[in-house]
């Protein structure tokens, strides 16, 4: 979503630009060159929109910055998620992330097209080892393996899926683009205005997460970048 993008531009200057007709964001790492782009939400944009970036941008390493969904109810808002498994809700495929951190990777991230609030299928997915729920990941994992570039994955929790925070209605008040539906906001607080703090706090909740994501990928990248410089010399 653009918001996720928001804190990565701050960090690294990016500037706009365009890549066909593909919107991005493009600056420098160090010496290495950074092109950012917003997918939108679900699997089949952030497939439409990393092989379109791909047919224009040669690419050395995929990485995905932005949000995910805590299975249940304890880790703290802000936390970053460093999973072993990223798996494809719809095939059950399943990628692991090139760890470019030293943090030990745990549990699996869990990718699907549709919100899960269902109370037995959280349970389910949480016995199986899943401990975050996003929308896209598995599917940029899937086109990178694909054309054979490295990727990683930095999200931090934003929400929990147990908690009654994020619910369909909620849900809908986005467009597929990540940015939010007018019309569908105001009549949600029309329909519930007591829920006004409730969104307040979600919203506060994935700005911290979206900063934090990105801080964590820009620092984690740099010191990639050190130890190759390092290592040439």
């Amino acid at each position: 979503m653009p918001m996720e993008l928001t804190p990565l531009k701050k960090k690294l200057s990016l500037k706009k630009t365009k890549f066909g007709s593909l919107d991005a964001y493009q600056g420098a790492l160090g010496q290495s060159q950074v092109v950012a782009i917003v997918t939108g939400m679900g699997t089949r944009l952030a497939t439409e929109g990393l092989e379109h970036l791909l047919h224009q941008v040669e690419l050395a390493r995929v990485v995905v910055v932005g949000i995910t969904g805590a299975i249940e109810n304890e880790t703290p808002i802000g936390t970053i998620v460093f999973p072993e498994l990223v798996v494809d809700g719809a095939t059950g495929e399943g990628y692991r992330p090139d760890q470019i951190t030293q943090d030990l990777p745990t549990g699996k991230m869990w990718t699907s097209d549709v919100l899960i609030t269902d109370p037995d299928r959280i349970a389910g997915l949480q016995a199986d080892g899943v401990v975050a729920l996003d929308m896209e990941t598995a599917a940029l994992a899937r086109i990178s393996e694909r054309h054979q570039i490295p990727w990683s994955v930095f999200r931090a929790i934003s929400d929990r899926a147990s908690d009654g925070s994020l619910d369909e209605e909620v849900f809908q008040m986005s467009n597929q683009d990540g940015t939010l539906n007018a019309k569908s906001v105001a009549s949600f607080f029309v329909r519930h205005p007591g829920r006004l703090p409730a969104m307040a706090r979600l919203s506060k909740g994935a700005r911290l997460a979206a900063d934090r994501a990105a801080s964590a990928a820009v620092d984690a990248v740099a010191r990639l970048e050190q130890t190759g410089i390092a290592e040439a010399r």
